[in-house]
């Protein structure tokens, strides 16, 4: 039934999403229109708004950049090229490899989301190497693991909202994890999606003759050979004692980092990558030769990302994130609030796909009105997260350090997430509501 209703739907995105930068360009269209429509701004307000928000994300964009460079090149290593395909090697037929991609990239992204999006990218990649699989189902259902990333270790909003000093602890005081997270309607969540989103990627698998394949030895990255007549340049380029003795700094900052209580964060997680990677790489050459490879990818976090932030700021500036919002909120109940937030935060996260700068445009709303209506103000919070990882599914956004790595179009995959937006929206309403 799945694979019935996925194929006219891959069909429809195949024919009509339009490339992610011509995506962003309608949103920003769409977020003025909308300001000037609603908020009454004017166009020159929208504009300067726009153009004075446009590189607020420059920070993020290179972050992001760098989870696709770094984990690509830490990936590329001999090392964990073995570790990967031996993991790999557990699938047995191409319903297997599509099972065990979904649960490693649900793990992954529940620890940490960009940990689980290099990790589910590359392991697709291992996959298809060794198993004759679509590799588009591969890609997207490596996607589809991040799905639980906001419900996870590194959600950015229940983990704000247990640090002291917070921007809204004088209306929620500090909520610590173990009613966030690790709450008992959570952790139903998270389980029901380990265990659904791997069934429905493999209930979408396309028939023999409609997948498409990839040959793999496109996936192989070729390598230079180490010249025996070596210049002094290229001796320095081919020894291993400069990647050591650095990779051993990176290694002791990370021992005191960890040794000090303190805990994963994206710029950790780069740091990490990149170390491994220049200690298992060997030499610098092979790991320029690896960034060489990496690099490819990242053209559309470059370009994209500014779009993005200029949209956020004429959503913020304008208010019409917040009457997005308080539009919902009226209509709910003691009953229905966490599902409505949990709605309008899925609306709101196609124009400010960042966990963080959503919280700050929402909170303001929802936490007010969960706080007269009674509602636990965890499971508001919570709500409002698991929107902003629901519409993630169908948000080129956050696809495009996967796409990067793996070499397609976000037309490619996009198809199959339609039909985990649906299918991941009901359980999770059904969550936040009445567990």
């Amino acid at each position: 039934m799945l694979n019935a209703i996925s194929r006219p739907m891959v069909r429809l995105v195949d024919r009509y999403l339009p490339d992610p930068f011509v995506f962003v360009t309608a949103l920003t269209l769409i977020a003025a229109v909308a300001a000037m429509a609603v908020q009454g701004s004017t166009p020159m307000e929208v504009v300067t708004y726009w153009g004075d928000g446009f590189w607020a994300l420059l920070s993020f964009s290179m972050q992001m950049l760098l989870v696709l460079v770094t984990g690509y090149m830490m990936a590329s290593t001999p090392l964990v090229r073995r570790g990967l395909a031996a993991l790999a090697g557990m699938a047995r037929s191409p319903g297997g490899a599509i099972l065990l991609v979904s649960f490693v990239s649900l793990a992954a992204s529940w620890i940490n989301w960009g940990f689980g999006l290099v990790v589910g990218a590359l392991f697709a990649k291992e996959l298809a190497r060794l198993v004759r699989v679509d590799y588009r189902l591969l890609v997207a259902s490596a996607y589809s693991g991040f799905i639980v990333w906001h419900g996870g270790l590194a959600g950015s909003v229940p983990l704000s909202i247990a640090t002291e000093g917070h921007p809204f602890a004088d209306i929620t005081g500090i909520i610590p994890t173990s009613e966030t997270i690790f709450s008992p309607f959570n952790l139903a969540i998270v389980v029901a999606l380990f265990v659904v989103v791997p069934l429905v990627n493999r209930g979408m698998m396309p028939k023999e003759e409609e997948s498409v394949f990839i040959d793999p030895a496109l996936l192989e990255e070729e390598r230079r050979e180490i010249p025996e007549d070596r210049t002094p340049a290229e001796y320095l380029e081919t020894t291993p004692a400069l990647s050591m003795l650095i990779g051993a700094g990176g290694v002791a900052w990370l021992i005191q980092y960890f040794m000090a209580g303190n805990g994963l964060s994206l710029n950790v997680i780069n740091f990490a990558f990149l170390t491994a990677a220049i200690i298992l790489h060997g030499t610098p050459r092979n790991l320029l030769d690896a960034l060489t490879d990496a690099v490819k990818g990242g053209a559309g976090i470059v370009i994209q990302f500014p779009f993005y932030a200029g949209i956020m700021a004429i959503m913020v500036q304008t208010g019409l994130a917040a009457t997005v919002s308080t539009g919902f909120v009226n209509l709910a109940s003691e009953t229905t609030l966490p599902f409505f937030a949990f709605i309008s935060a899925g609306i709101v996260n196609f124009f400010v796909p960042s966990g963080g700068g959503q919280w700050a445009v929402q909170a303001p709303v929802i936490l007010p009105a969960a706080e007269a209506l009674g509602v636990d103000l965890a499971r508001a919070s919570m709500a409002v997260a698991w929107g902003d990882a629901w519409t993630n599914m169908v948000q080129p956004f956050w696809a495009l350090p996967i796409l990067g790595i793996a070499g397609l179009r976000a037309k490619d995959i996009m198809g199959f997430c339609v039909i985990h937006l649906a299918i991941t929206g009901v359980i999770i309403s059904l969550g936040l509501t009445f567990i």
